[in-house]
């Protein structure tokens, strides 16, 4: 796992790996991002929880005249962690830091 500051030389990659009968699965991730003003921060969400079956919660903890400072929470059964940074970079943010991480492991999700 991967806490701290994150940049484009690192490459985080958090692989389905098996477990006796199950995977494990990433279900929490707190993230410290910077954003331009647009899209604003309900477009940003929504756009982040249209990439899974995924519940986010977004706090602005920072504004200035260009950009703002967000503490965001994905939650879902299996966050597919490339794809969220991968939106999140094409939304013209910058992931600063991964905060908080929460994996399970166990039967393998039916959602």
């Amino acid at each position: 796992m991967l806490f701290g500051s994150v940049d484009d030389s690192v490459h985080f990659e958090l692989e389905s790996k098996g477990v006796g009968d199950g995977m494990i699965r990433l279900t929490r991730l707190v993230l410290d991002i910077l954003k331009p003003h647009q899209p604003n921060v309900l477009e940003f969400s929504t756009l982040l929880a249209e990439q899974g079956n995924l519940r986010v919660r977004l706090t602005v903890l920072e504004m200035d005249d260009k950009t703002e400072t967000l503490k965001v929470v994905i939650e879902g059964p299996d966050i597919d962690f490339e794809r969220i940074r991968n939106e999140i970079s094409g939304f013209g943010a910058s992931l600063h830091s991964i905060d908080e991480v929460e994996v399970e492991s166990g039967p393998e999700s039916s959602a």
